[in-house]
């Protein structure tokens, strides 16, 4: 024979003659869920002292504001010059650009720089400029209605920075069998002077 109390919480309603039993959920979780309810709607309210911080939107700003102040203001601006033309006379940076320039540039410029269906990039012909900044734009913004390809979105700085100080390097080198020049002559700038 069940509980007096099992009786009350019978349901009047009955399926293919079965009593349906009102079961209730028990009070701690009915707590916890209409908690997480309230704490819901402080949180969507942004309401500061609930939580860590000065409130949800307030941290975002914060974080917005330290990425921002860690990313340099024009993405393509890269290095000086001087640092490009020391970098190209590091033989570690060298080494580390001739490993880049192997894995991404030599299909098209070959492996010793002469040029495939790309340019020669040994010689004093530059067709978007020899200067140590424009070879990095190049190499970093590409020129795609030539097929050059924008490295900047897919390789690290480091690694624009190794190749493009590779790529001076190979100014005056003999590659095996070099392509004809192509754009005009930019000589390259002089390597930085040790006593400056």
């Amino acid at each position: 024979m069940s509980a007096p109390h099992d009786d009350d919480r019978l349901l009047d309603h009955s399926y293919d003659g079965i009593q349906e039993y009102d079961n209730p959920m028990p009070r701690w979780w009915l707590y916890i869920f209409w908690g997480t309810i309230v704490w819901g709607v402080l949180f969507w309210l942004n309401v500061p002292g609930i939580g860590v911080g000065k409130g949800r939107i307030a941290d975002y700003d914060a974080s917005v504001a330290a990425a921002a102040a860690d990313m340099p203001a024009e993405p393509s601006a890269g290095p000086d010059a001087a640092a490009l033309l020391a970098a190209s006379q590091d033989p570690t940076a060298v080494a580390a650009g001739r490993t880049v320039f192997g894995a991404y540039c030599s299909a098209c410029h070959g492996p010793d720089g002469g040029g495939v269906i790309g340019p020669n990039l040994t010689d004093a012909y530059w067709i978007h400029g020899g200067s140590p900044e424009a070879v990095y734009h190049t190499v970093n913004v590409g020129v795609l209605e030539k097929g050059m390809p924008a490295w900047g979105p897919t390789l690290k700085p480091d690694e624009v920075n190794a190749v493009v100080a590779y790529v001076i390097s190979l100014q005056g080198t003999t590659p095996a069998a070099p392509k004809a020049p192509e754009g005009t002559m930019d000589p390259p700038a002089d390597a930085p002077s040790g006593d400056s």
